[in-house]
């Protein structure tokens, strides 16, 4: 019998919109995004409360951010801890676009569909 994975594992979801990070096969947060032509937008992340305080956020985040670059996208980060993730993690520098309000207004819509 094979045991779940113990190390948090990342997940790209494209028909859910979002990334997962799993622990054990349990989903234990989520960023969620939508994709605005090559801009791969950020307006929500989460991790679930019975896994608080164990770095998962900078983990998905982190290895997110890195699956948009290998796609060759760009990253918006409208999402809070996103954008304060990236303060931190300039080397993302190069394909992070600002949060405009045409950015906004374009993901107020998409959300509401």
């Amino acid at each position: 019998m094979t045991e779940p994975a113990t190390e948090p594992t990342v997940e790209r979801r494209d028909d859910r919109h979002r990334y997962e990070i799993l622990v054990a096969g349990e989903r234990a947060g989520l960023t969620a995004f939508r994709d605005r032509g090559e801009q791969r937008v950020f307006y929500h992340t989460e991790i679930d409360d019975a896994f608080a305080g164990r770095g998962l956020a900078a983990q998905l985040v982190g290895q997110a951010l890195a699956d948009v670059r290998a796609q060759g996208k760009r990253i918006v980060p409208v999402c809070p801890y996103v954008a304060k993730y990236l303060t931190k993690h300039d080397e993302f520098a190069d394909i992070t676009d600002p949060v405009t309000p045409d950015v906004l207004s374009w993901l107020r819509e998409r959300k509401a569909a």
